[in-house]
């Protein structure tokens, strides 16, 4: 149900009942005033207790210290309970290797489950509502893009996200930032502006006030459509989740197979790849991916291609090693998963013995870590006269940076390692790519795209499926 306040504002009430303990999480800001204050002015005709939740995340100074003030103040105006912290974002920026943007919202959800988590009668809130935008819904889409999401990632922000003791309800996410905005002023309501979202160095500036913007110039509805992709995509991600569910149970054998039928209990899983052939290419990815991530384990769209060969072109006794300890075999009717402790297989090891020359473009097979790296120039290379001819594959040293994609910072190989809990003698070697002075890859992580390079990371099981696989040379 979509109710309209006053000015044609869009609130989505579907998801408040009466009686409901509701707190706006309220940063200051535009949206989350225009929240506040519209439901503040439905809360007796919703039956809603209504309170607003402010987190001051130890960042910009003076200026942050000026927002909880305003957003106190506003509290009293509209006679509502106020709730504040104070919590040091860039203390667990270097404690966790996150980017600014990361730590900041992990502490604030956190804190938002803790209003909802305390027992009663000393909880706080039933609910959190946050002031999420169809433009915030917009930029989500198209950064998830950009990354290469898979289609549960192109959902975007979800209107309710449900918690053992609550729920995040966001109602605004049929609304414009330019009609809240209009809204606010028509009644002389003012609102907070953060510097910090001018700075052009954190990805959803960049996405907001340059990305966006020139591709609108393609097609002016383009927030509206990455708004109705995101809609799409939730509904398709739970049509799929029942059949994936059923499927699962049917495909993914837990244990490993013993002599005479059965299977021994333990943490390894299989599936069935003759019936996984069987089957349409998206749902033998899904369970594939399911089958991974019962294991603790999450792969990107390579890894699972890679799996998908091994499952449907290789040999008994062919062998994966992919990411996180994944050990993957291929037996005459089952790929078997086991996670491994790092190092502990020669097959899966990350040792670099000594600093291995990488012709750029150009390719090599490094056995010790089951990959073959390609590396190819862009259409555009920079100039031939400063470019290197070859980079060198090593393992990283202490001071080694590397700038993770969509990272605000450069950030230290030993923490983002720390991050990837990669310890003992794999930490010790793990892998790099110097070029031009800069680590241009790294095993395990997603870089920021080097200008002119592009290196792809094939694993050598799916290297030499696709040789085998390739006809045979057709001589002059």
């Amino acid at each position: 149900m979509i109710s309209l306040v006053p000015a044609s504002l869009p609130l989505d009430v579907s998801s408040l009942r009466p009686g409901l303990r509701l707190a706006v999480g309220l940063s200051g800001g535009a949206d989350s005033v225009a929240l506040l204050c519209a439901l503040a002015e439905k809360s007796r005709e919703l039956g809603l207790v209504l309170h607003a939740a402010h987190l001051h995340h130890g960042l910009r100074g003076e200026e942050a210290d000026a927002d909880l003030e305003f957003a106190r103040a506003l509290a009293q105006k509209l006679d509502v309970p106020f709730h504040h912290a104070r919590v040091d974002t860039a203390a667990e920026v270097k404690a966790h290797g996150e980017s600014i943007e990361e730590a900041a919202r992990r502490l604030r959800y956190a804190w938002f489950q803790q209003l909802m988590s305390q027992c009663p009668p000393q909880a706080v809130v039933d609910a959190v509502a946050t002031a999420h935008t169809l433009d915030d819904q917009a930029e989500t889409v198209l950064a998830k893009f950009l990354r290469g999401a898979w289609t549960e990632g192109l959902s975007g922000i979800h209107p309710v996200l449900e918690f053992p003791k609550g729920k995040i309800i966001r109602p605004f996410l049929a609304a414009r930032r330019a009609e809240i905005e209009c809204w606010l002023r028509e009644r002389n309501q003012h609102w907070r502006e953060d510097s910090s979202n001018r700075h052009l160095t954190f990805t959803r500036n960049r996405i907001r006030h340059e990305l966006l913007p020139q591709l609108e110039a393609w097609n002016p509805r383009l927030r509206e459509h990455l708004a109705q992709m995101a809609e799409l995509a939730r509904d398709e991600e739970a049509a799929w989740e029942t059949e994936l569910e059923r499927l699962a149970l049917q495909l993914i054998l837990p244990g490993s197979p013993v002599r005479g039928g059965g299977r021994a209990a333990s943490q390894d899983l299989a599936i069935d790849v003759i019936r996984l052939a069987e089957l349409a290419p998206a749902l033998q990815r899904r369970l594939l991916r399911q089958a991974a991530g019962q294991c603790g384990i999450s792969i990107d769209f390579p890894a699972t291609e890679s799996l998908r060969q091994l499952a449907l072109t290789g040999r008994a006794s062919q062998k994966l090693e992919l990411a996180g300890g994944l050990h993957v075999e291929r037996t005459h009717r089952e790929l078997r998963f086991t996670v491994q402790p790092p190092g502990s297989s020669p097959a899966n090891s990350t040792k670099v013995a000594a600093e291995i020359p990488v012709p750029i473009p150009g390719e090599v097979e490094v056995r010790a870590l089951g990959i073959r790296l390609h590396v190819e120039l862009a259409n555009n290379p920079p100039s031939t006269d400063s470019a290197p001819s070859t980079a060198i594959l090593r393992a990283w040293k202490p001071g080694d940076r590397v700038r993770l994609r969509y990272s605000s910072s450069p950030r230290k190989v030993k923490e983002v390692l720390e991050r990837m809990k990669v310890t003992g003698s794999d930490r010790i070697s793990w892998p790099v790519l110097e070029s031009g002075g800069r680590i241009v890859w790294m095993r395990g992580v997603e870089l920021e795209p080097e200008s002119g390079l592009t290196i792809v990371a094939l694993p050598l099981v799916a290297a030499h499926l696709e040789a085998e696989a390739a006809p045979p040379a057709i001589p002059n």
